[in-house]
């Protein structure tokens, strides 16, 4: 990728986001997504859920992820571009997720977008899904407040990260072992819940006591880091011990009020430790309701802005990645036709 531009860190010196029409596509996981966005505002963005069919199988498998994608991806595209009442010839840069996340699921989004925009002659450029994240509270207002704290949760991620300006990002707090999406899908499971486990946990939660079984919260002391194996461990150990005298909801409740609770404190203690006055919830398990009314009034409670997508942004979806692409590409980046997919990389 091109190097930053000396504006990239707001939009005083520069225009914030690109002139012409976006088309973004996000094929990381389990959802095929392309959204078309307008100088940072969005104009469509369909998403195409594989959940039911990965349902049978207990959580996403790779193979079956990457086919469906073939299926969906040009449908899809098409769908965001009618909604948008454009047509392709009306595209002015074509932006995709290409890091990290699934390879074969990202080849398939990676390799339209490099088509279109090798097609159409316009620029094309890959964008790092947890920055896709970081940014979509751009869905709520023009700029964002710098600097600020923001708490990334979802499946495979649960990190603290000090967002000085667009583009300069610093992970300050980070899982050592499980992501808190991941206990809230194993905890599901082992319940017999079944998945996706954070949405089924809540319903569950709805109607038990979130004190009835005590759950450890991981790390101790003054730490802005987090641990949920040892969550997961508890709550299979539960359901073993408890077998059928196992109240559901209440266990529900309580994995719902522990993953919340550490959640909520570590991120507020993060906001003290930077001096932060605005905190950020995005990703998966931003789509919690227990997590975003917690957050909301403990930040109300210190003083703290706090911004968060609304739900149909908080999962994997185009939008973001457009709004990440839009501010990028009006900095003048972007990439080569010999863009790659990686499984890992580092939010920089």
């Amino acid at each position: 990728m091109a190097a930053p531009s000396p504006g990239l860190g707001g939009s005083k010196s520069l225009k914030l986001h690109f002139e012409l029409p976006v088309l973004a596509i996000e094929s990381s996981c389990d959802e095929t997504s392309a959204a078309v966005l307008l100088q940072g505002k969005i104009l469509s963005n369909v998403v195409a859920s594989q959940v039911a069919m990965h349902q049978k199988w207990g959580g996403v498998v790779p193979e079956a992820a990457a086919r469906a994608h073939v299926e969906s991806i040009l449908p899809v595209i098409s769908e965001a571009l009618e909604k948008a009442m454009l047509g392709i010839g009306d595209v002015g840069a074509v932006a995709v997720t290409n890091r990290p996340g699934l390879v074969g699921a990202l080849s398939v989004g990676v390799t339209a977008a490099k088509a279109i925009a090798f097609a159409r002659g316009i620029p094309l450029i890959g964008i790092h899904h947890l920055e896709g994240h970081l940014l979509s509270p751009l869905s709520l207002q023009a700029d964002l407040p710098f600097p600020h704290t923001c708490l990334i949760v979802s499946g495979g991620h649960t990190e603290l990260v000090e967002v000085q300006k667009y583009g300069n990002y610093r992970i300050v707090g980070q899982t050592r072992d499980d992501a808190a999406g991941e206990a809230f899908d194993k905890g599901a499971r082992v319940m017999g819940l079944g998945y996706p486990g954070g949405y089924a946990i809540q319903i569950a939660a709805e109607t038990g006591d979130p004190r009835r079984y005590h759950l450890p919260k991981g790390l101790a002391g003054d730490t802005i880091d987090f641990s949920f194996s040892g969550l997961k461990t508890a709550v299979l150990r539960l359901v073993q011990t408890e077998g059928q005298d196992l109240s559901v909801p209440d266990a529900a409740a309580s994995l719902q009020e522990t993953i919340v609770s550490v959640l909520a404190e570590r991120a507020i203690r993060s906001c003290h430790q930077l001096s932060s006055t605005a905190l950020t919830l995005v990703g998966g398990v931003a789509a919690n309701l227990a997590l975003r009314n917690r957050l909301e009034e403990e930040c109300n409670r210190e003083g703290i802005q706090f911004l968060t997508p609304p739900i149909e942004l908080c999962t994997d979806n185009a939008a973001m990645i457009g709004l990440a692409a839009s501010i990028r590409l009006a900095r003048g980046e972007s990439d080569d036709f010999d863009l790659d997919c990686f499984a890992n990389a580092e939010l920089v």
